[in-house]
């Protein structure tokens, strides 16, 4: 069944979210893939295990029972998970940031303090991403500077009743949205496709004039340019400043041009978790393992190595060196390689080490546990 879906849809990714049972669908995917490389070696499929923090949140909101009103809960968080993989940023700011949980005393602060500094590293997220103004959602809008959720809710009921904006300007037509609205949120609105290449860019409207001095120096059009950036390297940041300009914003313009459109996140990557170590009874100290960091606090990092129970690393086990804060080291998300110390299946904890010349402990006592284990998380 599984493998004709994913012949008779052309399907490329299998996204798996790392809950209960993440490790026995993974070996499930893997089966499938074979199967169907063998029924069509043309399609190559891959699979990827994403976190599914959240997700139960999501399905469960009003905004998904708005996006999907005929699916059910459990189907909803399966398309929260998938689209993950396509974007991020744009599924995960429709959970809010608390119920993620990775906060180690999150639940223990002024709440309404802990919303005002998510909601602006959130802001601050979006911002220095960008987003694509003719898919983004309303919540991911409506994290634009300039931007609230009415105009955000404006923009896509405008662009749902006529279509993609084909470029930057025709964004000023949404209803309410003012000048200094449009001011404001254009440099982070972004038209892939659009009539003007500058539009997929980060470079605002209002700079679009020293851009058209800068062609006209070099006797060249934008798509060239952004084809071939070295042609910039003979130009002067200095020699296309003026009253309105100074030199750090023509010197940022230079460097959107060499880059137009990237995108500021890493190259997404996963662990590889070890074939036949699925439970806490399958580890043993000295084993070395590749896990994803999910969470850290004052006093280590918790390290999923995908046995249904996250590991610590001490503070002090996680460089070579004296380590003040453990965020200097990692952070969430982060792929790291951890030797197994200890294994204490009576207490299901896990000890573990980025240092790999540490020398494990002894094997403990063999006690029968469940094999999926209660996460022990800070947070």
């Amino acid at each position: 069944m599984l493998v004709r879906l994913i012949i008779q849809h052309g399907v490329q990714l299998i996204s798996i979210g790392n809950g209960t049972a993440s490790r026995e669908t993974d070996k499930l995917a893997g089966e499938v893939i074979k199967l169907v490389a063998a029924q069509s070696p043309e399609r190559p499929v891959a699979k990827i295990v994403v976190s599914e923090a959240g997700a139960s949140v999501y399905s469960a909101s009003a905004f998904a029972a708005a996006e999907f009103p005929e699916l059910d809960v459990s189907v909803r968080g399966a398309v929260s998970i998938a689209r993950r993989v396509q974007d991020p940023l744009a599924e995960l700011v429709k959970i809010e940031p608390k119920a993620i949980g990775v906060g180690q005393y999150q639940h223990d602060v002024d709440q309404r303090a802990l919303a005002r500094s998510l909601d602006a590293t959130l802001e601050d997220c979006v911002n220095a991403v960008g987003v694509n103004v003719n898919t983004a959602s309303v919540p991911l809008l409506e994290r634009v500077s300039g931007l609230n959720k009415a105009l955000a809710k404006n923009i896509v009921d405008f662009r749902d009743a006529n279509g993609p904006f084909p470029n930057r300007t025709a964004i000023r037509k949404v209803p309410r949205l003012g000048e200094k609205t449009f001011e404001l949120a254009a440099g982070f609105l972004r038209i892939p496709d659009g009539d003007n290449p500058l539009d997929r860019s980060a470079v605002h409207p209002e700079a679009y004039p020293v851009v058209e001095r800068m062609l006209s120096r070099l006797g060249t059009g934008i798509a060239e340019v952004m084809r071939q950036p070295a042609v910039l390297n003979g130009l002067s940041a200095s020699d296309f400043t003026d009253e309105t300009f100074g030199l750090p914003t023509v010197q940022d313009i230079f460097v959107e041009l060499e880059k137009p459109g990237r995108d500021p996140r890493p190259e997404f990557k996963t662990a590889t978790f070890r074939e036949g170590v699925e439970a806490l009874g399958d580890l043993q100290p000295g084993m070395v393992l590749e896990g994803v960091v999910t969470n850290v606090a004052a006093f280590g990092a918790f390290v999923d190595i995908g046995v249904h129970q996250d590991g610590l690393v001490h503070v002090s086990a996680l460089a070579n060196r004296f380590v003040r804060d453990p965020h200097e080291v990692v952070k969430p998300g982060q792929v790291v390689k951890v030797k197994v110390i200890d294994v204490d299946l009576k207490r299901q904890r896990i000890a573990l080490t980025m240092r790999l010349e540490d020398t494990a402990s002894r094997p403990s006592a063999q006690v029968q546990v469940p094999s999926q284990g209660i996460r022990d998380r800070a947070a």
